[in-house]
């Protein structure tokens, strides 16, 4: 192995990249140094370097096109400046459909028919021709430092091009980072090794601490290859972000042999995870929670503490809103098929537990189930709260302390259990 295959492949270790990729650099770099010191901008020059024996050869690469009468071509060059300088006075670019009517030839890349079978007489029209070009010499010092820039360019393009790949088959899972920083929009930096990603405002989890130098999971959201580089675009927020932890931490999801039907999510503080199976040996709910509470405490855990209500889901319209209404007791639903309403009756002693604080267990079963619901007390049939109605209304209506309820109740079903 001579001394330059041995130093591409540690640069191919260092940056993690494939070898093809740095030849192609390295001659893309010896094209650009060949022009500046021995050909002109006319010519479209590949090269082929050998790194065993350290040589390369060199060709001017052209597409044969058809014979364009000289006279013709130099008119309608003239009228193409013309439309350009036109354009640029209007501060646009000419479009396609304005120089349609116009001959082109390109002599960097294209070479006419009667010119090409001056050096190679069979050739046809679309033929493609590498013309031998001769290597004079040694670089010179301006040629070098071309083809340096041209390398260090290229690597950085290989290596942005070889996170992206990777972090491409990511998409739509949850990876780990490390909190740079926070920028000036509120975004926050997170360092994913090789590159960085940003978490947006609406995002991140109102509340969330985000401090520097602390690991944390994201939602891989998007990833794509902008002008600066790759762009990617992390969430906590996002409801995809449960069902992704849940596929990692419970088999059952991951293998498809429970089933997420829907998510209901108000980051931070609660989510309706609506699961189903249709293997009778399996407990949809108890393989979320795991034995006592195992698996859930972990995805909890994971999301900084947020409360997660397991629900069995049901085709069943009536039954789903009831499950989703836990951990309320529903005592009957009414629907308005037209509507896609809900009206639930709830005892007294459930009422506050049904609608949750500030509205949020009624408007998660709502966003659950996609129904407008509507809560009622029963004997008091003019105490009515809607899913659709404003916090500040629904505090009013209600003021309770429905949290410390909603702990009592759900301290009371593990004791049943």
């Amino acid at each position: 192995m001579s001394e330059i295959t041995k130093a591409i492949q540690a640069i191919c270790d260092e940056k993690g990249l494939n070898s093809d990729a740095v030849l192609e650099s390295i001659e893309a770099a010896l094209a650009a140094a060949y022009r500046k010191d021995y050909g002109n901008r006319q010519q479209n020059i590949k090269v082929k370097f050998n790194p065993e024996l350290g040589d390369m050869q060199a060709w001017d690469v052209k597409i044969v096109v058809e014979d364009i009468d000289e006279a013709l071509l130099e008119e309608h060059q003239n009228i193409l400046a013309e439309r350009r300088e036109k354009a640029r006075e209007e501060d646009r670019e000419l479009t396609e459909e304005e120089i349609a009517d116009l001959v082109h030839f390109n002599p960097k890349t294209e070479l006419m028919l009667k010119d090409a079978k001056e050096i190679k007489k069979d050739v046809k029209v679309g033929d493609i021709l590498e013309i031998d070009l001769a290597i004079p010499g040694e670089f010179g010092r301006m040629a070098a430092q071309t083809a340096k820039q041209v390398i260090i360019q290229r690597l950085r393009e290989a290596e942005r091009s070889s996170v992206y790949d990777e972090l491409k088959e990511q998409q739509g899972e949850v990876i780990q980072g490390v909190v740079q920083r926070r920028d000036k929009a509120g975004a926050i930096i997170i360092d994913l090794g090789k590159v960085t990603g940003i978490v947006p405002v609406n995002e991140q989890i109102r509340g969330e601490q985000y401090r520097p130098g602390s690991r944390m999971r994201f939602y891989l959201s998007s990833i794509e290859m902008g002008v600066r580089g790759v762009e990617i675009i992390l969430s906590r927020a996002s409801e995809k972000m449960v069902e992704a932890i849940f596929a990692q931490e419970i088999p059952e999801i991951d293998s498809g042999a429970v089933q997420i039907k829907g998510i209901a999510r108000e980051a931070g503080h609660r989510s309706k995870v609506a699961v189903f199976t249709a293997d009778e040996s399996i407990d949809p709910i108890g393989a979320c929670i795991g034995q006592r509470g195992s698996r859930i405490n972990t995805i909890i855990e994971e999301l900084g503490g947020e409360k997660i209500d397991i629900i069995q889901y049901s085709e069943n319209v009536e039954s789903y809103i009831k499950q989703a209404l836990s951990p309320a007791k529903v005592d009957s639903v009414e629907l308005n098929e037209d509507t896609k309403e809900a009206v639930v009756n709830v005892v007294s002693d459930q009422f506050s537990l049904a609608i949750g604080r500030g509205g949020q267990n009624v408007r998660l079963a709502a966003n659950l189930s996609g129904w407008t619901i509507k809560v009622v007390e029963k004997g008091a049939e003019d105490k009515v709260v809607s899913s659709d109605d404003e916090v500040a209304v629904i505090e009013e209506k209600v003021g309770e302390n429905i949290e410390a309820k909603e702990d009592v109740k759900k301290e009371e079903e593990r004791k049943e259990e």
